[in-house]
């Protein structure tokens, strides 16, 4: 799992990993240009017009030039922009500069005509993590000049422009690709850069992730390596009851769509029993939508101690009398996943959060987790909101949206690295409510539980998505859970 550090910290990581390596900056910046390189022959092999390389002064410049001179060694047809006199530029730059092949076009950029790069590649190497200012003068005008242009467009470490801790002001480069090196940057995980970040590639230079706990900031990127080791394992003599009797509450008249996709989803994710408390008269819509389900509409409190989870709120209404929601939480001695309107009656009713078993799962999306916490300006003041709210209250709180980011009580943070943008649909909240109590319900512990029913929503969304993109909808999402599995080779 990899951490996430400031941006502001990556140099200092750098200088103390190439130390300890007994190598120096250059040599480490020779790796990332390799990495990148690599990764660029998969993308790119046999692309027939110009690469166009705009770097900037600093050692983001100089992982451009280190680029340049490899894809030009191996036959792309390379030309590099520059900005500033050679004896102004870092170091590193100048010795990659150097190095640059004798036929490679070194272009000035006040003498580039734009019009040229239609239909190539364009590299952004002007600002990595050290850019701490608005862009202007010359740099904001060829930024600006090149989201004009109908190209190609890579970001080396972070788009030019955005900063790596903090939220953009001005214009910034506008990515196809971002690919980052060893670790990714918070900017990169923030919905207010999305239209510059374009698709994000963590492209590894060799740092063990042992040597990067020592610069833990309590901020992890989960990736799909990571998800095997968080799974229980079961045996060839296990039984239904081992895999968890759960019971989710909600529904309501013309919402039993939400349960209903809850429990699928449930089911799916492996539970071994699901039942469904939801209003007699609707019985009929999770009988036959999910026979597997055993429904029940009038049950006693005191029993709530047969079953292993409790998911809480899909489609339940805003009717509930909150006096019973906290009969509910204080007669369960687990943890909980609460959901939709189950979190609507709390953002009521704030008395009822001391009433949330400890470690219990809040799944907010922005406007549900607003309501429960306050208004923020932005990413970063949500993120800290999130991080005093769960430990304040001694809950997870998995915050809903492009890297999912879950909150746990000691304060820490997990970004989740699955899913795509075809996952906004009505009831993609509810199936993951139903994934992560399915877990829950299985032996999992908080953590482990959001950990992999994030990831594996998120997976079965991609997958689910490959044929049906915008079509896509929730129901597609829960058919796919048993793909994830073997996706992940997870007996």
């Amino acid at each position: 799992m990899l951490e996430i550090i400031e941006g502001n910290r990556v140099s200092e990581l750098d200088k103390a990993f190439a130390k300890s390596e007994g190598m120096s900056s250059w040599d480490l910046m020779e790796r990332a240009a390799i990495s990148f390189f690599n990764w660029f022959k998969l993308h790119f092999t046999n692309f027939p017009n110009e690469i166009f390389i705009f770097c900037g002064p600093g050692n983001n410049g100089g992982d451009g030039l280190a680029v340049a001179r490899l894809l030009e060694m191996d036959g792309f047809k390379v030309a590099v922009v520059t900005f500033e006199d050679f004896l102004n530029c870092s170091q590193d730059y100048q010795i990659n500069f150097t190095k640059l092949p004798l036929g490679i076009k070194v272009l000035v950029y006040e003498s580039l005509e734009f019009d040229l790069l239609k239909n190539c590649i364009c590299i952004d190497a002007i600002f990595g993590v050290g850019v701490n200012r608005p862009l202007s003068g010359k740099y904001l005008k060829t930024i600006n000049s090149l989201n004009k242009v109908n190209a190609k467009k890579i970001a080396i470490d972070l788009p030019s422009g955005i900063p790596a801790d903090t939220i953009l002001e001005g214009d910034a480069f506008q990515a196809d690709f971002t690919c980052t090196f060893q670790l990714p940057k918070l900017g990169l995980l923030i919905p207010e850069h999305a239209d510059f970040t374009g698709k994000i590639e963590v492209l590894d230079i060799g740092i063990p992730e042992p040597f990067l706990t020592s610069f833990s900031q309590k901020k992890y990127y989960v990736q799909k390596k990571d998800i095997p080791s968080f799974h229980r394992k079961f045996n060839n003599f296990s039984h239904k009851g081992d895999f968890g009797r759960i019971l989710l509450i909600g529904g309501d008249q013309g919402k039993m769509g939400a349960i209903l996709l809850c429990s699928r989803a449930a089911l799916r994710t492996g539970s071994g029993l699901v039942h469904v408390l939801a209003p007699l008269d609707e019985r009929l819509v999770i009988q036959v939508g999910a026979p597997e389900v055993m429904v029940v509409n009038d049950f006693s409190l005191s029993d709530l101690g047969i079953f292993d989870a409790i998911g809480i709120g899909p489609g339940w209404g805003l009717e509930v009398d909150p006096n019973y929601f906290e009969m509910i939480l204080q007669s369960f001695n687990s943890p909980v996943v609460i959901d939709a309107d189950g979190l609507n009656i709390l953002s009521k009713n704030p008395n009822l959060l001391k009433a949330i078993p400890p470690n219990s799962i809040l799944t907010p999306h922005i406007k549900e987790f607003e309501r429960l916490a306050g208004p923020f300006k932005d990413q970063i003041e949500r993120l800290e909101k999130a991080r005093e709210f769960s430990i304040n209250h001694k809950v997870f709180l998995v915050l809903k949206g492009a890297f999912t980011c879950i909150t746990c009580p000691d304060g820490s943070q997990y970004f989740n690295s699955s899913g795509n943008k075809y996952m906004a649909t009505a009831g993609s909240g509810d199936v993951l409510t139903g994934m992560i109590t399915s877990f829950l319900g299985q032996g999992y512990d908080s953590l482990s539980a959001a950990i992999c029913g994030v990831f594996q929503h998120g997976l079965a969304g991609e997958l689910a998505s490959v044929k049906k993109r915008r079509g896509m909808v929730a129901s597609d999402i829960l058919e796919t859970i048993p793909q994830t599995y073997l996706n992940l080779d997870i007996e």
